[in-house]
């Protein structure tokens, strides 16, 4: 945000928010979608791994489920940001690196 402060020569005295300073400059925030591809870029080394995390990733554990509305997973969020039908189609993605940036680089952020 000072970046686009300092090119418009906003003072620090000005009462100026941030939103009206991208207003101002035609941008908008790109916050959740850098959380969307640091997201994505953490499933795939999970995915890659075969240890707790995959499992509990997948939801693979055995015991009994918890009362009321499932939890969203990570894995319903990633592969609903990056366009994907279904979860399976984006797990085999995860084995081929260079694919796997590609659908991180080119993701559109469907989801929410």
């Amino acid at each position: 945000m000072w970046f686009f402060r300092r090119m418009l020569r906003v003072p620090w005295t000005a009462r100026k928010t941030n939103e009206e300073v991208l207003k101002e400059t035609e941008t908008t925030s790109s916050l959740m979608n850098r959380i969307r591809r640091r997201q994505a870029k953490f499933v795939g080394q999970i995915m890659r791994r075969d240890g707790l995390e995959n499992l509990i990733t997948t939801g693979r554990m055995e015991g009994k489920k918890s009362r009321g509305r499932q939890r969203e997973k990570m894995l319903d969020g990633v592969t609903s940001w990056m366009g994907t039908k279904r979860v399976t189609d984006a797990l085999s993605e995860t084995w081929d690196r260079e694919s796997w940036k590609d659908m991180i680089a080119n993701a559109k952020g469907q989801g929410t």
